[in-house]
C-alpha cells in the first residue's frame, strides 16, 4: 500500500500505478510535502457505514498517520489545496516571503485525486488544509467545494478532516461542518504576544472565533438530533488544534494550562503538540535549534494523556515551582516521586482513581484490578497476568503477600535512580533511545 502518511517521498514506480499527467504528479509532490508539518490529524473518531451506491466508509478506529502492531500504516491523504499564502509567519515553510515552489490544485483535480487513491486502496480518508489565498473566505470556500463535491456528487462516504481557516465567516464554517467529519483550527503559538512576534498579521481572536463557531454548530446539532433522529450530523468527530513547541518561550505550564482550558469545551477532542522544526533558519526571531525538541513534545503528550484519561489536574503536573516537565522521567512517575505520602497504595482497598495514579498501572489494568478483587484478593501473580508493569509498580503498591519495598529503597531519590538507570540501559540495536509515548 502506498502511504502518504508523513508525506513519504513518492517513488518513480508510483506513476505507473496512477495514470495521471505530469502536472498533477508535480502538484501532488509539492503539496503533500507542504502539508507534512501539520500534525493535527488523528483517528477519525466517527463511524459511517457503507451504503449501496456510495463510495467508501469511515471506521472509528481508523484513519490516521500511525502504525499498527505489525507495522502497517493506516493511510490518510494529507494534502494542501494550495501552498500560496498571504501571511508571512516566521515559523512556516509556506510563508509569503519564502522562495519555495508554489502551486495549487483545482477543486476538480483534488476531488478526482482523492477518489482515485481511495479506489486503489492507497488511502482511507482525506486530511485537507491550505495556505490562505487572497483572503480566508476565498480559501475556505474552495476547500468546502472539494468536500461538498466528494459527499454530494460522488457520494464519498469515507473520513474527511478539514482545516478551518482563521478569519473565515461563520456561514462557511457552518457549511464545512455539514460535510467534514472533523474540523480543526491551529492555535500555533500559545501566547498572544509571541504570536504577534512571529506572525504579526494574525491574532488569537481570529483563531478562537472559528473554534467557537464549530462548538456552536456541534451543540446545536446535538439538540437537533435529540428531536429529529435522522437530522444530518455536524462535524461528528469534533474539532482539534495544534500548538508549536519550542519556537517561543512558553513554559510547559503555559502550554498545558491552555490545553486544559480547551478540553473544557465539549467539542475539543485533541490538542496536538508539534516540536518546532527550524525550516526558516535566516529569521532572527526564531531560536537556533538543530532539531525539533522531540523529548519535550513526548512529555507533553504524556501529560495530555494524564489530564484526559487519568484524572490529573494540570496543577498537579506543572505549577509555579515546576513549570517544566521532567525530560528524564514521565510526568506520572514525577508526580508519584513528589508525593511519597500517597504511597504505598493497597490495591485491595484503594479506589479506582488512586490506583490509576500508580506508576506502571494503566487504565485497562486499573479497571481489571477493580473488577478482579470482587472475586478474591489481588496477588502479585495476578497483577502480572493483568499487565501491570511490576518493575515500576512494586515501589508504590502493596497487596496480599506483596509488601512495599522498605529501607532506602522507598526513598524517591533511590527509585528515580533505579528506574532511570534501567531506562538508559534499554537501547534499540541501532543505538537509538527507546521512548514510551503514553504513561501507565
Amino acid at each position: 500500500m502506498f502511504s502518504l502518511c508523513h508525506n513519504s517521498i513518492l517513488s518513480d514506480k508510483f506513476s505507473s500505478f496512477v495514470k495521471m499527467n505530469e502536472q498533477i504528479l508535480y502538484k501532488l509532490k509539492v503539496l503533500a510535502e507542504s502539508a507534512k508539518y501539520d500534525v493535527s490529524c488523528s483517528s477519525s473518531g466517527t463511524t459511517r457505514k457503507s451504503r449501496p451506491g456510495a463510495t467508501g466508509s469511515a471506521a472509528g478506529w481508523g484513519i490516521c498517520h500511525s502504525f499498527t502492531e505489525d507495522g502497517r500504516c493506516v493511510s490518510l491523504l494529507k494534502i494542501m489545496l494550495a501552498n500560496y499564502c498571504m501571511y508571512d509567519c516566521a515559523y512556516c515553510i509556506n510563508r509569503r516571503s519564502n522562495d519555495v515552489r508554489r502551486t495549487a490544485f483545482t477543486v476538480q483535480e483534488l476531488v478526482e485525486l482523492t477518489l482515485e487513491f481511495y479506489r486503489r486502496n492507497y488511502i482511507e480518508g482525506l486530511f485537507l488544509s491550505s495556505g490562505v489565498m487572497n483572503n480566508p473566505d476565498y480559501t475556505m470556500e474552495r476547500m468546502i467545494r472539494v468536500v461538498k463535491d466528494l459527499r454530494t456528487v460522488h457520494r464519498y462516504n469515507g473520513y474527511i478532516h478539514m482545516k478551518s481557516i482563521p478569519g473565515a465567516s461563520p456561514e462557511l464554517v457552518s457549511e464545512a461542518g455539514k460535510y467534514a467529519d472533523r474540523l480543526s483550527v491551529n492555535i500555533e503559538i500559545p501566547k498572544e504576544q509571541n504570536l504577534k512576534l512571529l506572525a504579526p498579521e494574525k491574532n488569537h481572536q481570529s483563531i478562537y472565533r472559528p473554534m467557537f463557531y464549530i462548538q456552536q454548530g456541534i451543540s446545536a446539532n446535538t439538540e437537533e438530533r435529540k428531536r429529529f433522529r435522522h437530522a444530518p450530523r455536524f462535524a461528528p468527530a469534533g474539532q482539534s488544534t495544534q500548538m508549536i513547541i519550542g519556537a517561543t518561550d512558553e513554559s510547559d505550564k503555559d502550554i498545558l494550562r491552555l490545553s486544559s482550558a480547551l478540553y473544557q469545551r465539549p467539542s475539543m477532542k485533541r490538542v496536538y503538540y508539534s516540536g518546532y522544526i527550524p525550516v526558516n533558519t535566516n529569521d532572527s526571531r526564531l531560536p537556533a535549534l538543530k532539531q525539533a525538541p522531540l523529548a519535550r513534545e513526548n512529555r507533553l503528550y504524556q501529560a495530555d494523556w494524564l489530564m484526559r484519561f487519568y484524572g490529573f489536574r494540570v496543577n498537579e503536573i506543572v505549577d509555579d515551582t515546576f513549570p517544566y516537565l521532567d525530560l528524564e522521567i514521565d510526568p506520572k512517575l514525577t508526580w508519584a516521586l513528589r508525593h511519597p505520602e500517597a504511597f504505598p497504595v493497597d490495591l485491595n482497598k484503594a479506589d479506582y482513581e488512586m490506583i490509576l495514579r500508580v506508576p506502571g498501572i494503566g487504565v485497562k489494568s486499573a479497571r481489571l484490578i477493580v473488577v478482579s478483587r470482587r472475586h478474591g484478593r489481588i496477588t502479585s501473580s495476578m497483577l502480572k497476568k493483568i499487565g501491570v508493569a511490576m518493575k515500576r509498580a512494586k515501589y508504590f503498591i502493596t497487596c496480599n503477600e506483596l509488601t512495599p519495598c522498605n529501607g532506602g529503597e522507598v526513598q524517591p531519590e533511590y527509585i528515580r535512580k533505579v528506574l532511570t538507570e534501567k531506562k538508559s540501559a534499554k537501547k534499540e540495536p541501532g543505538g537509538r533511545q527507546l521512548t514510551i509515548l503514553f504513561p501507565d
